[in-house]
């Protein structure tokens, strides 16, 4: 009897599928253990930032007032904003396509270079360099000044090396000593001279240590007896060192000015030119009769070129952009590179043996072949640069930073550098939220193509 009752209480023997059940509970229980520190943070560094910034995008900027979608409306009324979408439009469009352009050269090519990893090694360097130090090396790159910016010393170099450069920016005449400044910065002899007669051309605003190198005594020049058919002259330095001397003559120990353009002038023409001798003098040969104007042309007192203006209002962003090439090509050239290497060889062996030169096999088969690589590295870089900042923050000056501004940088200048306005922060950054989105999706999808 006891037997009996014993066994009718014990309970059925489990079967499979309840020990299968059993098996995929307890991995699903251990399986989450695993993910919930994972998710606790995701939940906590994303999920609800996120939640919160749509939120508060409804909100004044004190956070106290309900305005709806006012943020919204005001955000594509404000100028800055307008810029900021415009700029990151512009960024969309031409940092991805270089940087994948870039990339897939540069990986076609390393694969004929002998030393292909070191010259990859170099190109990724840069991949290591955080963008506030990339952002800290380009802004002293593009330092307009040619003694600081490594850019402006090489163009100002190139355009020296084919144009030259003025002698003396700073010189100018004194006043009321026979020269009369014109219009365009030049300088002409204020009383007409003829044939026959030496002139001298007072200038001053030159430091004696800034004259040129083999620069002589002007005096004995400026008494040399001129012919009758000639006009004679000499530009000098008025101005003798330790105190002394005469203004308007021409003492002892002043120096001439070399290297200066002088012309002369007839009835408001330049019938003659000429350039001064190591001690400033010059002289016209062959005159004809009749008064005559002296002058040195403004080229001779031109400031020196000072380079491009790389951080200016028209080329900042440019200019930024080309920090951010410096930073992620070796990104671009090592994905596409491996792309490359998985490559069928026989497909290309084969074109080469129907007689297809390199360009045709690059363009009709490793393009086509690589569209998927490329796909992706076009779409992460666009997901990248929506969110660029830092450089664009540390690269522009403050005077220039709402024409390189971006939406990020946008953002953060609304709600914290100044604006204090963090519902049209949130707004802007929920905007951005909304433009990266689609650009993620397609490039999960690509990947669970690519997987499959």
């Amino acid at each position: 009897m006891t037997a009996t009752l014993l066994k009718e209480a014990s309970p059925p023997p489990a079967t499979l599928a309840d020990r299968r059940r059993r098996a995929r509970r307890r991995g699903r229980i251990v399986a989450l253990a695993f993910v919930l520190p994972a998710l606790l943070l995701l939940g906590a560094l994303v999920v609800y930032p996120v939640l919160f910034s749509v939120g508060r995008s409804f909100f004044d900027a004190s956070g106290t007032r309900f305005v709806g979608g006012d943020n919204y409306t005001e955000m594509f009324r404000d100028p800055a904003t307008i810029k900021a979408v415009r700029n990151t439009a512009i960024w969309v469009v031409v940092a991805p396509t270089l940087l994948t352009g870039l990339g897939l050269v540069l990986a076609v090519l390393v694969e004929k270079v002998r030393w292909a990893t070191a010259f990859k090694l170099l190109l990724f360097m840069p991949m290591a360099v955080s963008f506030l130090a990339a952002g800290i090396i380009f802004r002293l790159a593009y330092d307009e000044d040619p003694d600081k910016g490594v850019l402006n010393a090489a163009v100002v170099s190139v355009h020296d090396a084919f144009t030259g450069t003025s002698t003396y920016p700073t010189a100018r005449a004194r006043d009321g000593q026979g020269l009369t400044e014109g219009a365009d910065g030049s300088y002409g002899t204020t009383a007409p001279t003829t044939p026959g007669h030496t002139v001298g051309l007072g200038l001053v605003g030159v430091l004696p240590e800034d004259l040129p190198q083999g620069a002589r005594p002007a005096y004995a020049a400026a008494r040399r007896t001129a012919a009758s058919d000639e006009l004679r002259g000499v530009v000098y330095l008025d101005f003798t060192r330790g105190g002394g001397g005469e203004q308007g003559r021409t003492d002892r120990n002043e120096s001439g000015l070399p290297e200066m353009t002088v012309e002369a002038l007839r009835d408001g023409h330049t019938v003659a030119s000429a350039t001064t001798a190591a001690d400033g003098s010059f002289r016209f040969q062959d005159l004809g009769p009749g008064s005559y104007t002296v002058r040195l042309p403004a080229s001779n007192f031109a400031p020196p070129y000072e380079g491009v203006s790389w951080l200016g209002p028209a080329l900042v962003t440019p200019a930024v952009i080309g920090a951010y090439l410096w930073i992620w090509t070796g990104f671009a050239m090592v994905l596409i590179g491996a792309g490359l290497a998985a490559l069928p060889r026989d497909a290309l062996e084969a074109a080469r043996m129907d007689g297809a030169n390199e360009w045709q096999i690059f363009r009709r088969i490793t393009v086509p072949l690589l569209a998927p690589v490329l796909t992706v590295v076009f779409v992460t870089l666009v997901i990248n640069v929506m969110k660029v900042f830092d450089l664009v923050y540390i690269i522009a000056p403050g005077p220039v930073q709402e024409d390189a501004t971006v939406l990020a940088t946008q953002m953060w200048l609304v709600s914290f550098g100044g604006g204090n306005n963090q519902g049209l922060g949130s707004a802007l950054g929920v905007l951005l939220l909304l433009l990266v989105i689609p650009a993620m999706v397609f490039n999960v999808r690509r990947f669970r193509g690519s997987q499959r």
